[in-house]
């Protein structure tokens, strides 16, 4: 918030703070004739309203038709209404959870080195549906994993050099188990990575029994 008063000039009749409402039905492309609720539209039509307040969360971003969910009953749309709207969206594929999985896994194993375990775990808080998330995070094999690891292994000891081994280690195995890497491959990665940059003291052995589960986000 700048501060600064308003300087938008305001037609006669026109109340401080109202809301100019929307051409009837511009965002609409299912319903080109009826003007979308808005959330403050108490006495709209309430399938209107889930179809406008669906239309504006996907605008942002993709949703999965669980979120979607959770965000009309926070709306206080009635559930019949609301399962009305998410099936037609799905029918038309503005809903596609299993879509919405493969781009998630390829976004997060990507950009933030996400493991299965990690992948598996944040599709199944959104809200999709086990075997989906299976199919998506299958598409990541082990050899992907281990590159990712190493790769953020690499960065990150790269700021470790100050540190004795076994304390580089117990950090580096913990960044990984956040991410969700196994014990086994976390402790490989991060010692190939130790002794190729010099790390002395080879003091990695007691992590291979690290819990990670414990780790996990």
């Amino acid at each position: 918030m700048s501060g600064f008063p308003s300087t938008r000039r305001r037609g006669p009749g026109t109340r401080p703070g109202a809301r100019r409402s929307d051409s009837a039905g511009h965002d609409d492309p299912l319903n080109p004739d009826v003007a979308p609720g808005t959330p403050d539209d108490e006495m709209g039509d309430p399938e209107s309203v889930a179809r406008g307040i669906c239309l504006r969360a996907l605008t942002g971003a993709p949703k999965t038709r669980q979120q979607l969910a959770d965000l009309l009953a926070q709306r206080g749309v009635p559930e019949d209404a609301a399962e009305m709207v998410l099936d037609r969206f799905t029918e038309v594929g503005l809903i596609d959870d299993a879509a919405f999985a493969r781009a998630w896994v390829s976004s997060r194993q990507a950009g933030r080195g996400l493991a299965r375990r990690a992948l598996s775990a944040e599709l199944r808080a959104k809200g999709v549906e086990p075997e989906v998330a299976a199919e998506a995070v299958g598409e990541v094999d082990d050899e992907d994993e281990r590159t990712a690891a190493r790769r953020l292994v690499e960065r990150r000891a790269a700021a470790m050099r100050r540190l004795d081994r076994a304390t580089a280690t117990r950090r580096l195995m913990g960044m990984l188990a956040r991410k969700g890497y196994s014990g086994g491959m976390a402790a490989a990665v991060v010692r190939e990575v130790l002794d190729c940059i010099g790390s002395d003291d080879g003091a990695d052995g007691e992590f291979d029994d690290l819990d990670v589960d414990s780790l996990l986000p």
